[in-house]
């Protein structure tokens, strides 16, 4: 299970900036502004020794008793259920307020590990600044910028460090060859009809109303001899339609479910066209770095001309899943369904595919003749070899030097090239680059180092015959 870092705290001490910081993205609004974060947001954490969800709340007020403001903490404080691990965040510059002595109180309550992060420390003396909120009583105060990036890194790893045993306990055995797959998509899509239909009953709830699932089911199935584990996940709705409490349980539900996969399967509704969240699903997906097979259902209730308008949509819309498999299916009807399964194979199949090194690096020298890394600088990259550095997603980890300059846009065309002639369908493929030692600097930096030796040999030896002849002078008068 994917741990949870949930970020707290009083109205504009940094939670946005921080949370943009950790996922790498800009996501959260961030302004000079008390109260401009009200709903939650989910994200990816990127940058650790392992990945996480983080979750950005609005300023927490838990003494507000109506407004807004009651909104805001009762999120807040179901967020803190949620929560593995809660980052407190207070601000260095506005110092101890007697808001943050109640939100301590309530963290206290929470029974959650808490950690004290001190914010805008930077250009600041933070053993200084950090003493007085030890009053809090919540332990020892972490000096951070989130702004500049200063202790983040520290912060989180000795968060995740404070949940491992629990994450341990909690990691089930994981049997590589059976498919996991996550039925994603937004409500009331037909995911649980989808389940049911390839189970062959009705073992989850199945009803045409928005939200009958809130949580993440898993179900053991087994197919044409095939053993799978099915999880059907709530809905991820459109996150200003998100309005209750146990949907917002359902989106931290979903984002899990999607990383403790293999495959997943996007459920797309073909009556309502392609959202804009649907994309958004299809994104993380492929931030996550899964496999993936979309399923548009519904197709049997459309029209001739209403079909060919949404495949339009999908070239428009789902252009950068042009390495997955749609497939055009009716959970309700059960068609399409066998085909369906066929490319989840096929997908996590490419996932887990191990890629030799001598190919690999073949392929790569094919690949620069045919279209070299742009120049930079005036220093064109030279790539000399490649090798495989890990599974689901695959891994290509490219050697070589002055790799720094290579474009986001080479890399999308060694993607493909790799992609193209391991076959890989229905899986995203990273590259990777490693910088590799340069044997001309070393002989270099060998003939540098002798040179300084012969200089300083032959210094010693001019001293030693000066103070020789100066002894000789001497000695004559």
């Amino acid at each position: 299970m994917l741990p949870t870092i949930v970020l707290v705290g009083r109205p504009n001490v940094g939670k946005s900036t921080l949370f943009n910081r950790l996922t790498r993205s800009r996501d959260a609004l961030v302004a000079d502004l008390p109260g401009l974060t009200r709903d939650r947001h989910y994200g990816r954490g990127m940058g650790a020794s392992q990945p996480y969800l983080v979750i950005d709340t609005g300023g927490f007020e838990p003494t507000a008793d109506s407004g807004i403001l009651k909104e805001m903490a009762k999120q807040t404080l179901l967020a803190i259920d949620e929560a593995d691990v809660i980052i407190f965040l207070v601000d260095a510059r506005a110092g101890l307020t007697p808001q943050e002595f109640t939100i301590a109180q309530t963290l206290r309550r929470a029974q959650r590990p808490v950690l004290l992060a001190v914010n805008k420390t930077e250009g600041m003396r933070k053993a200084v600044v950090s003493a007085d909120f030890h009053e809090l009583g919540i332990g020892e105060p972490l000096s951070i910028s989130s702004a500049h990036g200063e202790g983040v890194r520290d912060l989180i790893e000795i968060a995740l460090e404070t949940i491992a045993d629990k994450l341990e306990e909690e990691s089930a055995p994981v049997n590589p060859d059976t498919p996991r797959i996550a039925i994603v998509g937004r409500p009331n899509v037909g995911k649980s009809t989808l389940v049911n239909a390839l189970l062959g009953e009705d073992r989850v709830i199945a009803f045409d109303e928005p939200g009958t699932t809130r949580d993440s089911i898993e179900i053991e199935l087994e197919k044409d001899g095939k053993n799978y584990i099915i999880i059907d996940t709530a809905g991820v709705r459109k996150r200003g339609k998100v309005f209750e409490a146990v949907e917002k349980f359902s989106v931290v539900k979903t984002m899990q479910a999607i990383e403790d996969a293999n495959v997943a399967i996007l459920v797309v509704d073909a009556k309502e066209g392609i959202t804009e969240q649907d994309a958004h699903v299809a994104a993380y997906i492929l931030d996550s770095g899964r496999a993936l097979v979309v399923a548009i259902n519904k197709w049997d209730g459309l029209q001739d001309d209403e079909r060919e308008w949404i495949k339009r949509e999908i070239d428009r819309k789902l252009q950068f899943l042009d390495f997955a498999k749609f497939h055009y299916i009716s959970a309700l009807r059960k068609k399409g369904l066998n085909e369906l399964l066929g490319s989840v194979d096929v997908a996590f199949k490419a996932a887990m595919a191990k890629l030799a090194t001598p190919q690999l690096t073949r392929v790569l020298g094919e690949a620069t003749t045919q279209h070299q890394p742009p120049i930079t600088r005036g220093i064109r990259p030279k790539l000399r070899y490649a090798h495989q550095g890990g599974s689901n997603p695959p891994i290509v980890v490219v050697h070589g030097n002055h790799i720094d300059g290579i474009k986001d846009s080479y890399t999308r065309y060694l993607e493909g090239i790799f992609r193209k002639a391991f076959q890989l369908v229905g899986t995203p493929l990273r590259v990777q680059y490693h910088k590799g030692d340069n044997p001309f600097d070393k002989e270099d930096e060998r003939k540098q180092g002798e040179g300084l030796v012969t200089m300083r040999r032959r210094k010693n030896e001019l001293r030693a015959k000066l103070k020789q002849r100066n002894e000789k002078n001497k000695t004559k008068k």
